[in-house]
């Protein structure tokens, strides 16, 4: 077993639970399934994860379209049938025309390193099922050069969902699970400092009034996040707007809200 630890990072602002959790996985060699609302920082984990533990990071970005086969690896049959018809050499090394996908990477590895399957809800209800062997036998098999691809050393794995879709129960089974709340005002406060190390602290109090206040309003549709707070702050600061201006007039409200309706129904509370 593997006694790697993770105790968090300079960069990114992890609770005693989380990090338990992120440990968890790693001792029982189990996929760590990450949920939270949209800019929790459930990707930047994976990012902390790997500088802390000084290991390379290998990103499996998913899409409506990807398939499972996709993260193993891709065979080009079209390529090698063009380079046959030129009469190119080396056309019957098939190898040659095998690509590894992103867990194909992280099997070959020669250390462990840290994989992130991102926003796995994002494709359709079998591709969770499809990877199921592969997570955990760790290995695959490539038909066309008849080849077993099996990890030299077990990687991290981490995967994040935005829950917009329920996953197979199945796979559940195989994951620790882990759902990131929302910061309170005390963790934003301390996340915010991350980026902005001399941040002038009537400043600091001013936004995060101001932004708790928002996200409090029952009728916003789509609540600022916390890679918004940052955001926002950085023009505020750059703006030079007076502190006691903030929460009296919401400047740049529209790098918080991305909803027309939101910003309308921001308007409206302020009238």
């Amino acid at each position: 077993m593997t006694t790697t630890k993770f105790e968090g990072s300079k960069n990114y602002v992890a609770s005693d639970e989380l990090m338990r959790s992120v440990n968890i996985a790693i001792a029982l060699q189990k996929p760590l399934l990450i949920k939270g609302e949209p800019g929790t920082g459930k990707t930047m984990l994976a990012e902390a994860i790997a500088q802390a533990l000084n290991k390379k990071l290998i990103i499996w970005n998913i899409k409506s379209t990807t398939k499972a086969q996709d993260g193993l690896y891709v065979y080009d049959v079209v390529q090698r049938l063009y380079d046959s018809q030129f009469g190119n050499e080396g056309v019957d090394d098939i190898q040659k025309y095998v690509k590894l996908g992103k867990l194909g990477e992280a099997f070959s590895a020669d250390e462990q390193v840290i994989l992130l399957i991102d926003e796995i809800d994002k494709a359709d209800l079998e591709f969770p099922n499809d990877l199921l062997w592969e997570l955990d036998k760790m290995e695959f098999y490539i038909p066309e050069t008849k080849q077993t691809i099996k990890a030299k050393q077990r990687p991290i794995v981490i995967i994040t969902s935005n829950a917009e879709k329920e996953l197979p129960d199945a796979f559940l089974r195989r994951c620790i699970f882990h759902y990131i709340e929302f910061p309170d005002e005390a963790q934003m406060e301390e996340i915010i400092k991350v980026h902005f190390a001399h941040i002038e602290e009537n400043l600091l109090q001013q936004v995060l009034e101001t932004f708790y206040w928002i996200r409090g309003m029952y009728q916003i549709q789509k609540k600022p996040s916390t890679s918004e707070v940052i955001d926002w702050l950085q023009a505020l600061q750059l703006s030079g707007i007076s502190p006691e201006q903030i929460r009296q007039q919401i400047p740049f409200a529209g790098v918080l809200l991305k909803k027309n309706e939101d910003l309308d129904n921001l308007k409206r509370y302020m009238k």
